[in-house]
């Protein structure tokens, strides 16, 4: 079975995350496909909604393995600035069906999405600070005004988890349910958004999420600090404890 699944329905795209034995923490090949996936459907009227899930899983996170090369080499892979570029630019709305970890990009990916379902079983977190890193994106920008300054950061800086209700109250969430009736209500939740005019839906909510240059230039600025601190030696020092603990 292939690390995405990507399934056309109707009007319907679902991009399903679907790595379980590593929780599906993301591969470079997996932000890949999930870029050329979105971008692909911005050429597509006929599918006017995005499903993205990741079964009992939502996603890991970096995959370790892709992270440590990138802090030797000190720079993010092409294909995540281009996932990272596919989100901000994306114009069709997105649900996630959240399940078990969402951890670093698993979280802040759901910035970028539209509807969210948390199953009760979900935890979100985002240990950049702790591994000496920042996080990415536009989360700097567009966390603290959903969530307000104070639990933006304590979430994106002190790297707190959020159990799925914790996220339902922060603004993360839209609804909680349990998780064998996660994967219904996210697709009932997609099929009601694609029933409504296609070119409406996109106006409005390119109106709501306001500038795509100012969500781009923010991507921009975080990617360059990003890759300054995967060489700092906070950074090599957090990733070198972490190893050392998983040995």
């Amino acid at each position: 079975m292939p690390d995405i699944e990507i399934t056309d329905d109707g009007a319907i795209r679902t991009i399903r995350m679907n790595r379980p034995d590593k929780k599906n923490a993301l591969t470079l090949a997996m932000y890949r496909l999930m870029a050329a996936a979105i971008q692909e459907v911005n050429r597509m009227p006929d599918i006017c909604c995005l499903l993205v899930t990741g079964g009992t899983a939502f996603c890991a996170g970096n995959d370790i393995n892709d992270f440590i090369d990138a802090a030797k080499s000190g720079a993010l892979a092409e294909p995540v600035t281009s996932f990272l570029d596919a989100l901000v630019l994306n114009e069709k709305p997105i649900v996630a069906a959240v399940a078990g970890p969402a951890v670093g990009i698993g979280v802040t990916m759901l910035l970028h999405c539209d509807h969210v379902i948390a199953a009760r079983d979900a935890v979100l977190s985002t240990p950049f600070v702790a591994l000496g890193l920042l996080p990415e994106a536009a989360s700097t920008l567009i966390a603290p005004r959903l969530m307000g300054h104070a639990r933006a950061f304590e979430l994106l800086v002190m790297g707190r988890p959020l159990d799925a209700d914790a996220a339902r109250d922060a603004g993360l969430v839209n609804n909680v349910v349990e998780p064998d009736q996660l994967d219904a209500a996210a697709l009932h939740a997609a099929r009601e958004i694609a029933a409504l005019p296609g070119e409406a839906v996109k106006a409005a909510r390119r109106l709501m999420r306001g500038p795509v240059s100012e969500l781009s230039v923010r991507v921009d600025e975080e990617v360059a600090l990003f890759k300054e601190r995967l060489g700092s030696d906070e950074a090599k020092a957090a990733f070198a404890a972490f190893l050392n603990r998983k040995r």
